[in-house]
């Protein structure tokens, strides 16, 4: 039976009060994340196997370089492994997707997992280090992850419009994907952000309908306020940002004139009389728009706090 990251547990024990209670079981140690955010090198040691991890793992389905990953994460903080050596990376990120290719039921060869010209590895060595791997999250491999939770959070919304539901679960989706590769975001436990997710998707969507909703997942009995508003905090940090960078790829001479924050054309012109030259001109007006893209994107995040 293929395994489902939405139901990650066995079918004669697939209720929610077990996943939040076992969650904890299937993170990465505090250590390890204390690590990553204090440390370059280890920091650089997950970047690396990481990639390789999206990389090799690019053509098969979204959630499958998740679910390795998430088996990189917590094997690297029981087990460490020295840096310069690229050899042990690749081997690791390997093992992690072949690992979760066989949890996914899906059919590979060992060739599948090798570039062309790369770092060739024979199935024995693989199955060695899945072994090392295996040891190291206590064969727990049923991920117990933020998709686990999307189901039982967005029943806290109100609303019997099944499309619009949809678009909910699919856009935090979305977020939780690109959740993973934020480091400050691994302390939290998957339920703490499936739960932001759904919120920063819901202010997204529905802003109308975003404080009940908000209001009915912080009532949950398994749910620390204080951690629900920290992750979601982030993510509406990493959302302003990328919008910072959508509003500035977007603007045109029409509406880049229309920002108060914008320099004029007699502000350029005295400039240039000046002997200030084009590019450093260019660079003010840029500097100015991204401070107007940044303010409104904080306003527009604080609104809902």
């Amino acid at each position: 039976m293929e395994f489902d990251l939405e139901n990650p547990l066995p079918p004669w024990n697939e209720n929610f009060p077990a996943l939040f209670n076992k969650e904890n079981d299937h993170m990465p140690s505090k250590n390890y994340i204390h690590s990553l955010i204090s440390s370059g090198s280890n920091l650089a040691i997950r970047h690396k196997i990481a990639s390789s991890i999206v990389d090799i793992s690019r053509e098969f389905d979204p959630f499958l370089p998740y679910l390795a990953v998430n088996y990189m994460d917590r094997f690297l903080s029981a087990q460490s492994i020295p840096d310069g050596k690229p050899w042990i990376f690749r081997l690791v990120s390997v093992s992690c997707i072949s690992l979760a290719l066989k949890m996914r039921k899906t059919e590979f060869s060992v060739s599948d997992l090798m570039d062309d010209g790369g770092l060739m590895f024979n199935s024995v060595t693989i199955e060695r280090m899945e072994m090392l791997i295996l040891g190291a999250l206590q064969w727990r491999m049923r991920s117990i992850n933020p998709f686990s939770f999307v189901n039982y959070f967005i029943s806290f919304f109100k609303s019997d419009d099944k499309p619009s539901i949809q678009s909910l679960k699919n856009r935090a989706t979305e977020i939780i994907l690109k959740a993973q590769n934020d480091i400050k975001l691994l302390e939290f436990k998957p339920s703490i952000i499936a739960a932001s997710a759904l919120l920063s998707a819901s202010y997204e969507f529905f802003p109308m309908q975003f404080q009940p909703f908000r209001d009915a997942i912080c009532g949950c009995f398994y749910v620390i306020k204080e951690d629900l508003q920290h992750c979601y905090d982030i993510m509406q940090e990493a959302a302003a940002a990328g919008c910072s960078a959508a509003v500035l790829r977007s603007l045109t001479p029409a509406n880049v004139l229309d920002f108060s924050s914008s320099i004029s054309d007699s502000q350029s012109n005295e400039m240039s009389e000046a002997g200030i030259s084009g590019s450093e001109i260019r660079g003010i007006r840029r500097q100015k728009i991204e401070h107007f893209a940044t303010n409104n994107s904080s306003q527009l995040s604080q609104k809902h706090q």
